[in-house]
């Protein structure tokens, strides 16, 4: 079995596709628009690199987020379509120590991700965001993103709040170059959005800097 990597892609598919979302959670603070912040990695430097992706499978709106407000994102990959996400080169320790300030865990706990490449997918555990995906490599790193244990039609949708969807678009904006139109025809299709946003109201929403 291949040792624990070094490096690792996390690939974001909610508000950590806007650089400066995701960099509270490499270097501690609140996000513009949020309600509370975070403390950080171990390791604060910014990633080694950024890239769009798209994953197979597709994203929507769940649970209720003390952060946003409404419906938090998850990622199922047996939703038909393809999930827009942005993938980044970091330490597989920044890589754990994101995963546990999403679960408002104490960091300093290292992953043993050789178990995740071998099986595919592992739960650690029963919380929103505790089941590991590795998707494949990208260059000679593994791709890796977490999401709920449960699949999307287990659970009831929710929708995103204002916010919640103005960080989405800085994300993909940011990430994929998409127009504001494309972007509000993108989140108002995902289940959860869909019948609660429209494609018009989404593009027009400010996007957060």
């Amino acid at each position: 079995m291949s040792p624990s990597p070094a490096l690792v892609w996390y690939a974001s598919y909610g508000s950590n596709m806007c650089a400066d979302r995701f960099a509270c959670y490499l270097a501690g603070g609140v996000p513009l628009g949020a309600s509370r912040g975070h403390a950080g990695c171990r390791d604060r430097r910014a990633p080694l690199s950024a890239v769009p992706y798209e994953l197979p499978g597709g994203v929507y709106f769940a649970t209720e987020s003390a952060v946003w407000g409404g419906g938090r994102a998850f990622y199922d990959r047996d939703l038909p379509g393809g999930a827009a996400a942005r993938a980044y080169l970091i330490t597989a320790g920044q890589f754990a120590d994101i995963l546990s300030q999403e679960m408002h865990r104490p960091t300093g706990a290292d992953l043993d991700l050789t178990t995740v490449r071998a099986a595919g997918r592992v739960e650690l555990g029963p919380g929103r965001y505790e089941t590991l995906l590795y998707l494949g490599d990208l260059g000679k790193q593994p791709l890796l993103t977490f999401t709920a244990p449960w699949r999307a039609t287990d659970v009831r949708w929710r929708p995103p709040s204002a916010p919640y969807l103005r960080v989405l678009k800085a994300g993909l904006r940011e990430a994929h170059g998409w127009t504001d139109h494309r972007i509000g025809t993108y989140l108002a299709s995902l289940p959860g959005a869909r019948g609660h946003w429209t494609a018009p109201d989404i593009a027009a929403l400010p996007v957060t800097r």
